[in-house]
């Protein structure tokens, strides 16, 4: 079979604690554009951020996310989720079919506020610069050690992420445990 057919389920597949990401069109195949299939865990808040030259286009394929798109009156550094356009646009929760196209220089955040997995189709322009950036990510988190802040920042600049609100996750606490025990914080 050639590499231009990606059966489903198939593919290069990273998976770390906070994300499982599956290659399904990359710059090693032709394609001028990346295109990934992305499995969102509940807790998971990728945080605001900026690219300043990079094209997303994010498909909800099952399940749900809240997603917002614009710039809002107000950035704040904490958490996007409260932010509101100048038109009085928030973030929006979307089902599967929902979607949201990224043009350069707009601040863009997803999280999944569920309890349950959520998987979207990921595509991002131009290729490979979210490829790579989700190989060095992924490096990262399975250290299994400390995460370097500025490590973390340099590698966001070198591949056209400016981060404004901090990536998190979250994930529900199981029923019997107390609601703080299974907790992390993702500052990567």
């Amino acid at each position: 079979m050639s590499n231009l057919i990606t059966p489903a389920g198939q593919g290069r597949k990273l998976v770390t604690k906070a994300q499982e990401v599956t290659f399904k069109a990359t710059k090693e195949q032709g394609s001028s554009i990346s295109v990934f299939e992305v499995v969102v865990p509940p807790g998971f808040d990728v945080g605001a951020h900026v690219h300043s030259r990079s094209q997303e286009f994010f498909y909800v394929l099952e399940g749900e996310l809240e997603i917002l798109c614009f710039e809002p009156r107000q950035r704040t550094h904490d958490t996007w989720h409260h932010w509101e356009s100048p038109d009085g646009e928030r973030a929006v929760r979307v089902g599967a079919g929902g979607c949201m196209f990224v043009p350069p220089g707009t601040p863009h955040a997803f999280r999944n506020p569920t309890d349950r997995p959520t998987t979207m189709l990921f595509q991002s322009y131009p290729s490979p610069e979210h490829e790579h950036y989700f190989e060095e990510i992924a490096e990262i988190w399975s250290t299994g050690e400390a995460v370097d802040p500025e490590a973390v920042q340099e590698m966001r600049r070198r591949y056209d992420v400016r981060q404004i609100t901090p990536m998190r996750f979250e994930p529900p606490a199981p029923d019997d445990a107390p609601p703080t025990a299974a907790r992390t914080n993702a500052e990567t």
